[in-house]
């Protein structure tokens, strides 16, 4: 009896430390993430729902909180009206068009490189140099290279016989084609890293027993580079679609949405809506239109990618 109950205090004594120590584990894990867990309370989480319940009303920030007026959803309402919001929302879906093209060029020259290129570290930082680079800079540079006038672009056309050559980032038809052009440029460093980190995983037997099968080129591609890489494009298409709608820095930079709005962005007019004509329930309004974009696009991404990606 004596024993069965010191047995049973043991047990009670183990149970016990387990205890504290699970508690003192917890503790640490909560102080471990406390910092950005704040962060994350105040800097995200509380501002999207104070810009939620601002969406439904009409007002600035520059006036007092007494100022706010309920409007239910008539900023909705209203931006299905809006001229200028729909000629962003047209830009930003035309945008989309950035990302596969982005990534046939980036998925070619990573399967190059990778199987034909000496010195791949050094294509790599070369290609990767524009990701990293400034916005600024970069826009800088293509102002000049597409300058109507005396732009290296133009003057290369016009050595060609090209008598008109188009006058780009001027022109309401070429503007955002010429943003589209750099986007591509600016992004296939980035694909292409992520892609020759893809390659490389690879097993080497898999392409060994298609030469002694006897598949060529294209057949070892589309049968086994593509589909074992696939997973890598899943996620470069979702990020890249996301990234696209949130283009802003390039916007503002080199074309200010200019000429005649064909270059304009949701984000961007979203910024002139909510810090130039202050008018905050209003580009609140939109951003969470633009969040329901996002939203949907990268439902159906996901609904997709069962038909095609092999995990």
């Amino acid at each position: 009896m004596n024993k069965t109950l010191a047995e049973t205090g043991k047990q009670a004594q183990a149970a016990a430390v387990r205890r504290k120590r699970r508690r003192g584990d917890n503790l640490s894990g909560y102080l471990f993430i406390g910092p950005m867990l704040l962060g994350l309370t105040v800097l995200t989480i509380i501002p999207t729902i104070i810009s939620l319940i601002l969406s439904f009303t009409d007002w600035s920030f520059i006036a007092g909180l007494d100022k706010i007026k309920f409007t239910g959803i008539k900023n909705y309402s209203l931006l299905f009206h809006d001229r200028v919001f729909l000629i962003s929302l047209k830009n930003n879906l035309v945008l989309l068009l950035v990302v596969p093209i982005q990534l046939i060029i980036s998925l070619v020259l990573a399967v190059v490189i990778d199987k034909l290129v000496y010195f791949k570290s050094f294509f790599k930082v070369i290609f990767f140099m524009p990701y990293i680079s400034s916005i600024v800079a970069v826009a800088i540079v293509f102002q000049l290279l597409f300058h109507p006038s005396y732009g290296p672009v133009n003057q290369f056309l016009k050595a060609l016989g090209v008598k008109n050559p188009p006058i780009w980032l001027a022109d309401v038809h070429y503007a955002l084609p010429s943003v589209m052009i750099i986007m591509v440029w600016v992004g296939i460093g980035f694909s292409l890293i992520v892609y020759m980190a893809a390659l490389q995983s690879i097993p080497k037997d898999l392409y060994e027993s298609a030469d002694i099968d006897g598949a060529g080129t294209w057949t070892r591609f589309t049968k086994i580079t593509f589909p074992l890489v696939s997973p890598t494009t899943f996620f470069l298409l979702v990020t890249g679609f996301i990234s696209t709608f949130k283009s802003f820095d390039i916007i503002k930079v080199l074309t200010e949405g200019r000429p005649a709005y064909s270059t304009s962005v949701i984000t961007y007019y979203l910024y002139t809506t909510a810090f130039e004509n202050l008018k905050t329930g209003y580009a609140s309004s939109m951003a969470w239109l633009l969040f329901g974009f996002v939203m949907l696009i990268t439902l159906f991404q996901l609904y997709g990618q069962k038909k095609w990606v092999n995990y």
